[in-house]
């Protein structure tokens, strides 16, 4: 059965690498959450914070996974970490996937970031991680698999039914924009992700967060 997504990553640094992921077209359901046109985004950003937690709760509205994109910088994006929290309250699982070796258009590679998995907690102070796999997109073959690391994320969430809850933690989204993005132009034709972008194109290893 086919499982509807939601991606989660730093617009900033990795929209490029991003978009090679979701138009790898590994995935059957392929219903484009988190995307917003930037006119729309700048609009939103106006009505501050609060509208923009509406936007982000209403995107993850039927979806049953949350994957979160993994690059240099991502674990410091505070809105990556609140779409991280609100996809395991709602009940999504989570799975974890880096792409900091992902080359972007100019043929260039990232360095390795924090897995934000590893930083949020439960209750019972174990991680995120503890109970939600990561993958490398390069080394693990995810152009093959990140369908069946969806499903057995999916599955393995099923299990645990309500038995963790996350810990409570000051709101570190206020005033914080999403992921810091710059007041200049967009780049044409970024991934799809809880972020601002434009509509991806249909062919894998396109032209293209914040989000992330």
């Amino acid at each position: 059965m086919a499982r509807k997504v939601f991606f989660s990553f730093h617009f900033g640094k990795d929209s490029q690498r991003a978009a090679q992921v979701r138009n790898a077209d590994m995935l059957a359901d392929e219903d484009e959450y988190g995307v917003i046109d930037a006119v729309d985004w700048e609009k939103l950003e106006r009505e501050g914070t609060e509208s923009i937690k509406r936007w982000i709760l209403s995107q993850l509205e039927g979806t049953s996974v949350t994957v979160v994109l993994i690059g240099a910088e991502t674990a410091d994006r505070p809105w990556v970490r609140y779409e991280i929290r609100k996809s395991w309250e709602r009940g999504n699982a989570l799975v974890g996937l880096k792409i900091h070796n992902v080359k972007n258009l100019k043929g260039e590679i990232d360095s390795p970031g924090i897995n934000p998995l590893e930083q949020i907690k439960f209750t019972d102070r174990t991680t995120l991680s503890s109970v939600s796999k990561t993958y490398d997109w390069n080394t693990d073959n995810g152009r093959e698999n990140l369908g069946t690391w969806v499903e057995e994320a999916f599955q393995a969430r099923e299990i645990m039914s309500g038995e963790k809850e996350i810990e409570k933690s000051d709101d570190d989204t206020n005033n914080s924009g999403r992921g810091n993005i710059p007041a200049r132009p967009l780049p044409q034709n970024p991934s799809t992700g809880p972020v601002v972008v434009n509509r991806p194109p249909s062919q894998p290893w396109c032209n293209v967060e914040s989000c992330s």
